[in-house]
């Protein structure tokens, strides 16, 4: 899952900032956080840990893993967050971006914790609204050229996001098939968090 199904799946402002925080720290720095960031942390990994092994993120990998291969996964990745802020189920559009708006406020106010290569693309997310955006297909597009600029050894034009527009319907139903089981799992995570207080 990539940065809004993250702060999507988030129960407190704490767990907003561990969720980002994770792909940005060292392991053995998360407990120098307050408990509720390391929540965040704990969660991101269970998320990430989860989608990983779901038959339907498996499904979904076999679309770009002829194209980027090993990097497959980082693809589905972005694709999923299209579907979630596209799903009026979890929230209206009004709520979509009022999430968004939210998630930017908590980063920006709980700055201190946040590393330097972190607020550098906080300022980017949120002058162009990433996470309210990738419910386009553009904010897929850029998204997705933003991991390919950032691959190491994958050509800078191979055709993902074509990928993707051509297979929408199947990263639909995969998202359908898997989602509810993350959003479930979550909140399992989540309560085992709580309890742990």
């Amino acid at each position: 899952m990539n940065y809004l199904a993250h702060s999507f799946l988030s129960f407190t402002d704490g767990q907003i900032v561990g969720q980002f925080l994770e792909d940005f720290i060292r392991n053995r720095d998360r407990f120098s956080f307050p408990k509720e960031i390391q929540d965040g942390i704990t969660l991101h990994r269970a998320i990430d840990t989860f989608t990983d092994s779901h038959p339907a993120i498996h499904e979904a990998k076999k679309v770009f893993a002829p194209l980027v291969r090993l990097y497959a996964g980082a693809f589905v990745d972005v694709s999923m967050d299209h579907f979630v802020a596209r799903d009026l189920s979890l929230n209206s559009l009004a709520e979509w971006k009022a999430h968004s708006l939210h998630v930017y406020n908590v980063l920006n106010a709980h700055e201190q914790w946040l590393p330097e290569n972190f607020k550098k693309i906080l300022v980017k997310m949120e002058q162009d609204d990433w996470l309210y955006n990738y419910r386009e297909d553009w904010g897929i597009k850029f998204s997705i050229q933003n991991v390919l600029n950032k691959a190491k050894y994958l050509d800078k034009d191979i055709p993902v996001f074509e990928a993707f527009l051509k297979n929408k319907d199947l990263f639909q139903q995969c998202y359908d098939d898997f989602f509810p089981d993350l959003l479930a799992h979550a909140k399992g995570i989540n309560t085992l968090l709580q309890l742990e207080n």
